[in-house]
């Protein structure tokens, strides 16, 4: 079974996000998820990024980074959403990582570090209209980087919600959510 280190998204660390870590736990998963946000959750996603802005991607980064400490190598790293930002640094940085299942976000890896590591499968998760994840370029990012990565794949749903993995929040999509976690699982379970 996998040992999962799973970043909450910019609404932080809400009911859906820990329901999701439940789900993989049942699996018989180890999952860590850290409060990059310090207990804060937000309603709406908008004031959920001011307050990442307002913190400083930087401090979100280096939280992401400090939650790693003192956790084994050979994690699989799981980003939503802003989340994807500490989860795709640790995945390209930190020594030994199993994997990385990036949702609703990518970042070109250059942003990050130097090119994707050739041993670190990566999944990439998205709506195919979501206004986020296809208009400000990651659907972009993540084509090149399944395209470059030795183990890379892209998985599209229908529909345009941002956060439709939380089943805490309106932009849940039941039926792509279920799909997400099965791949995940299946994921998981192979590394």
């Amino acid at each position: 079974m996998a040992d999962v280190l799973l970043f909450h998204h910019a609404q932080g660390l809400t009911a859906g996000v820990q329901a999701l870590a439940g789900r993989a736990r049942a699996a018989g998963h180890t999952v860590h998820v850290p409060d990059l946000y310090d207990g804060r959750t937000f309603d709406d996603l908008g004031p959920g990024v001011r307050y990442a802005q307002q913190v400083g991607f930087d401090t979100v980064l280096e939280r992401g980074r400090a939650a790693a400490d003192g956790l084994p190598d050979g994690l699989v790293y799981v980003g939503l959403s802003l989340g994807v930002l500490p989860a795709q640094l640790l995945a390209q940085t930190r020594p030994g990582a199993r994997g990385a299942v990036l949702v609703a976000s990518c970042v070109p890896p250059a942003e990050l570090a130097s090119a994707w590591p050739d041993d670190v499968p990566v999944q990439v998760h998205g709506m195919d209209a979501d206004p986020v994840f296809v208009d400000e370029g990651d659907l972009d990012a993540a084509r090149a980087l399944v395209a470059t990565a030795s183990q890379g794949e892209l998985f599209l749903y229908p529909g345009e919600a941002h956060l439709f993995v939380d089943e805490s929040l309106p932009a849940y999509a039941p039926q792509e959510a279920a799909l997400f976690l099965e791949r995940l699982l299946s994921f998981l379970a192979g590394r």
